[in-house]
Order: C-alpha cells, then sequence, then structure tokens
C-alpha cells in the first residue's frame, strides 16, 4: 500500500485533502514549518504525522504531492524529482482523484468556500460523500456518491478538474499579482466552463456569468425574476433569514438559512438548484437550516456586550458583504472594522474600493499589510488608505486595548494573512485584570 506525503501539509487545500485520503483508507503523512496553523487539529485528531521538512521524508515508493505554494527548488521536491518518486502538484492531484465520483466543483472570486460548506452538509445528511473545504476541512468516504471541492482560480489552477458539475458564483477582478483584468479573468472561468461534463449552475444575477457559453445545461439562479430558481418573499428572523423558492416562476417551497446578507442567500440559491437538478427532494435540502458555518467565515465569540467576529474578507465586496451581514444580525449595535490588506498588489489595485467597502463600518483599524513572499512591496504603507477613510486609525498590535472603549458594538476581523494574531491580543486585553 503506498504512502501519501503531503509537502507542506498545513495548507488549508492540502491538510482537507491529507484528510480526505486518510478517511478513504490510506496511508498519509506530511511535512511544514513548524509555526501552529489552525488546520493542524484536525490532522492531529486523525493522527496524521506532520514532521519539519527534511530530504529524508522522501522514500522511493511514496506518492508526494506538493503544495502550490512551494517553488521546484524547496528541498523536499527536488528530493522528490531526484529519487524519481510519483509526484504531482495539488490541484493535478485533486483532478485525478476526483474522476471516481459525481464531482461538484464551486468556483468563483467569492463565496466559495462558504458554498461548497453549505453544499456538502446538504449532501452529507442524506448521502455518503466526499468534499474539500478552503477552510482545511475535508472528509472522505470509501463509499462517496459524491465529491464537493472548492475550485481556486489562481493562476488557472482550475482548469486541471473536469468536474461533472460546477456552481459559479460569480466573476470578479481578484488577484492583480496574476490576472491582468476582469477579461483575463473570464477567460479563465470559460475555460473552466468548457470542461464541465454534465452541467453549470451559475447566478444569474452576474453580468459577466450571464456571458458564459457552454456544452452543457446552465441553470441560473438569483434575485432577478430571469433566473431558472429565483428567492423571493424575503424575511429576516431572530434566526436568521427565509425566503420561498420559485423554480421557472413556480413556487417550490420555503427555506431558512441561520445567516444573513443577500450573498448567503444566493449561497444557499446554489445549493437548492444543484440538489434539485439531482433529483434530491425538497425535505433534504432543508438540511440548510442546520449549517454550522465554515472556519473563518462570520466566526462569532460574545464577550460581554461586544460580539468579536472573525472573516476572512480581502476583498472589497467581501468587506461590504460582512459588514452588511452584522448589520442585519446586530441592528442596535455599532460596527467596528479592523482590517489588515492582504498583500501589496491587491492593495494597491483595489485602495479606493477597500476605502469606500470600509467606510460603511462606524470606525476602521488598520493593521499593517500582510506581504506575500511572491511580490515587491513598493512604496505602498498602511498610511496610503488611511488617509482616504474618515473615521480610521492603525492598530498597533501592542496597543489592542483601544478596541475596549466600543462596549455595546461588534467588533469584526477582517482579513486573509494573520488578522487572528490581532484578535488574539485583544481578547488577552479583557483577561488581565
Amino acid at each position: 500500500m503506498t504512502t501519501y506525503h503531503f509537502i507542506g501539509i498545513k495548507g488549508t487545500g492540502m491538510s482537507a485533502l491529507a484528510q480526505i485520503l486518510y478517511d478513504s483508507g490510506e496511508n498519509v503523512q506530511g511535512s511544514d514549518v513548524e509555526k501552529r496553523f489552525f488546520t493542524q487539529e484536525a490532522l492531529e485528531s486523525k493522527g496524521i504525522p506532520i514532521l519539519p521538512f527534511s530530504e529524508s521524508n522522501i522514500k522511493e515508493d511514496y506518492t508526494v504531492i506538493a503544495g502550490n505554494a512551494f517553488p521546484d527548488d524547496h528541498l523536499e521536491i527536488k528530493e522528490a524529482k531526484k529519487q524519481g518518486v510519483t509526484f504531482y502538484r495539488y490541484h493535478e492531484f485533486l483532478g485525478e482523484w476526483l474522476k471516481q465520483y459525481t464531482s461538484i466543483a464551486v468556483t468563483g472570486a467569492h463565496g466559495k468556500t462558504s458554498t461548497t460548506g453549505l453544499l456538502a452538509h446538504v449532501l452529507n445528511s442524506s448521502f455518503p460523500i466526499s468534499y474539500l473545504i478552503g477552510d482545511g476541512t475535508g472528509k472522505g468516504h470509501v463509499d462517496s456518491k459524491y465529491f464537493v471541492f472548492e475550485a481556486c482560480e489562481y493562476r488557472r489552477h482550475f482548469l486541471r478538474y473536469e468536474p461533472d458539475y460546477a456552481i459559479m458564483t460569480n466573476i470578479d477582478f481578484d488577484h492583480p499579482d496574476y490576472f491582468t483584468s476582469i477579461d483575463d479573468v473570464f477567460a479563465a472561468f470559460q475555460s473552466m466552463a468548457d470542461q464541465v461534463k454534465k452541467g453549470i449552475i451559475a447566478c444569474g444575477d452576474d453580468e459577466q456569468l450571464q456571458q458564459i457559453q457552454a456544452k452543457v445545461p446552465v441553470v441560473y439562479y438569483g434575485f432577478a425574476d430571469t433566473n431558472d430558481f429565483q428567492a423571493q418573499n424575503i424575511v429576516e428572523t431572530d434566526h436568521g433569514t427565509e425566503f420561498d423558492v420559485f423554480v421557472r416562476n413556480t413556487y417550490y417551497d420555503t427555506f431558512s438559512i441561520p445567516m444573513y446578507g443577500d450573498h448567503n442567500i444566493l449561497n444557499a440559491l446554489a445549493v437548492t438548484a444543484i440538489c434539485h437538478y439531482e433529483g434530491i427532494d425538497a425535505e433534504s435540502i432543508k438540511q440548510l437550516d442546520t449549517f454550522g458555518g465554515v472556519k473563518r467565515r462570520f466566526t462569532e465569540k460574545k464577550i460581554g456586550n461586544q460580539v468579536l467576529i472573525d472573516d476572512y474578507a480581502h476583498h472589497p465586496k467581501e468587506i461590504t458583504a460582512t459588514i452588511e451581514s452584522a448589520r442585519k444580525k446586530y441592528p442596535n449595535k455599532s460596527v467596528v472594522a479592523i482590517f489588515q490588506p492582504h498583500t501589496f498588489t491587491r492593495t494597491k489595485t483595489f485602495l479606493q474600493e477597500f476605502a469606500d467597502s470600509l467606510s460603511q463600518a462606524d470606525r476602521v483599524y488598520l493593521c499593517d499589510i500582510f506581504g506575500s513572499a511572491r511580490e515587491e512591496t513598493g512604496q505602498l504603507t498602511i498610511e496610503d488608505l488611511q488617509k482616504l477613510i474618515d473615521h480610521s486609525a492603525i492598530l498597533e498590535l501592542s496597543h489592542t486595548e483601544a478596541l475596549k472603549k466600543y462596549e455595546d458594538s461588534v467588533l469584526i476581523f477582517m482579513g486573509a494573512g494573520d488578522i487572528q494574531k490581532f484578535q488574539q491580543a485583544y481578547e488577552e486585553t479583557l483577561t488581565i485584570k
């Protein structure tokens, strides 16, 4: 029996894939840096070994899977190539593995992880399934009927996949270190659409997605009445959101979700559409209401009258959606945004858009830009963003107690870097008496 060795096993996609292979009865191990990541807990709970990087980790009968973040000159990758072992990059291996199942790719500029998690939750209540979620969660099953996975457009990695179905949530300009324009992003999604084998579920309210050409049926969902699946009669309750679903203008059923905001309704519509297309009944789809959420997507903690929210939002549209959710859920509290920009290229490209979206909060604190090893920093600093936002200040890691004064407020810690350390530092100031 072969052993699968993961180079960079703590990465979100990598740890999820490692768990899937482990659950499917394979021998799995991996290596990574010493620093602790939130993805480690699941790996450790399953007893999957995590080793420090070393050439001696590579054995000739292993199948080696390398994370996309690691260059070809990484010591373990060089050793794997030297020994001539079976070697894959993460997205290459995933493309092969999913061929065993009815595969559903979830892609889009925003909402991928939440939609993947929601779909996996609903299908998992009716079938044995495998799923790979971008928050580091993965589950395998030997008898899986479906394989639900998050497919990322960055560097066109999703073109390694030929899924049965694809859910496309939206097309937007992001990853400016790779994509040159919105047209370049659209071209990538169009290439992805060409590889789908059975059907595409796409948000019809998205102007870009309306232009997608496909050889398979395209089912559209959204709020506009031109969609095949439409949400109407939306009611916000104490527990979340209720809405009616109309299928081609005929009432289908009423659903509820334990979340707030239009983006969450759209994600639920996407799940409803694919399940309906696959002949799953409405009662099973109503498991939407028991969804517990995914990691780092509106993850809440209450301390006194303050609500602390950890969220992965790192693009202006995601920031707007997260603030909207907080306002709908807590209409009587003020909203304080604590934001750490992720990569200099993204910050520079969207400087004004970041300012506009953050300005929707009552007060804004900015943390230093989280750079990427891939890029030049240029002359840009966090002060360039701060100048564009009236009610904003720079937050130092050593002075997070400044947030204590917002007693009856929602504090949203947002970013794709290590923004969690600011929340952690703040929570520590609350326990020190």
